[in-house]
């Protein structure tokens, strides 16, 4: 029998979860956090080539649970499983919520090339450090009453100070669980990953952002979706 032959690049998702909770996630549709990054894999496969892997990180527990940092370990598990059976693969991380952190957390594997971070969130004194050389793209509503669109603001201009190259994408009227212009999430999402792995190009305002210098402000690298349009539909 033949083997499969190992993937080129790989996506990782990371969905949303709570800020305390030691138990485990709940299965199939129970898991709505789970469930909300569904659209977003179906997109991705359809999308990309098919020597391009997406999988979703299993968590062991709902909660980001303080200094515990639960699911930032589950990611790292997940990056080290991967090297272990397909190698130096490229990897973006896409996660949400509190799988944005975790993604943003975990940044600084070895195989990881860029992080997609959808509403993420992002606590004031988490490090970035570990982001120095990865592309770093944030998605945030404008409406979001989970996590603080500001604060994703001020994640890329310090991640960008630090090393990374970063930009943030904010979506007008956009709500945390990503139900409104949900067809442009989508889209958008796809195109980052396409064109952070390579696969397609980077819708031309994030491509620039990406490209601005360590002193540059969070301002200067931020981009309104409306100006993607209709490049990644409406």
């Amino acid at each position: 029998m033949t083997q499969p032959r190992p993937p080129a690049a790989a996506v990782l998702l990371l969905h949303g979860g709570r800020e305390t909770g030691l138990g485990v996630p709940p299965p199939g549709p129970l898991n709505l956090p789970a469930v909300r990054m569904r659209p977003f894999a179906r997109g991705l496969r359809d999308a990309l080539p098919g020597d391009v892997l997406v999988r979703s990180v299993r968590y062991g527990h709902r909660g980001w649970n303080g200094d515990r940092a639960d699911p930032l370990h589950d990611a790292v598990r997940a990056l080290d499983e991967l090297w272990r059976t397909a190698g130096e693969v490229p990897v973006v991380l896409l996660g949400h919520s509190m799988g944005g952190r975790a993604a943003l957390a975990a940044g600084g594997h070895p195989l990881v090339r860029g992080v997609v971070g959808l509403a993420p969130w992002c606590p004031k004194g988490d490090p970035v450090a570990q982001l120095a050389g990865r592309d770093v793209v944030l998605v945030h509503g404008t409406s979001d009453r989970v996590t603080n669109p500001a604060d994703s603001r001020a994640l890329t201009g310090r991640a960008r100070k630090d090393g990374a190259r970063t930009c943030l994408v904010t979506v007008d009227g956009g709500d945390h669980a990503m139900l409104r212009r949900a067809p442009a999430w989508h889209r958008l999402t796809t195109a980052l990953v396409a064109g952070l792995l390579d696969r397609a190009p980077l819708p031309g305002p994030v491509a620039e952002a990406l490209r601005l210098p360590p002193g540059a402000t969070a301002d200067e690298g931020t981009v309104d979706l409306d100006r993607l349009l209709p490049a990644v539909g409406s």
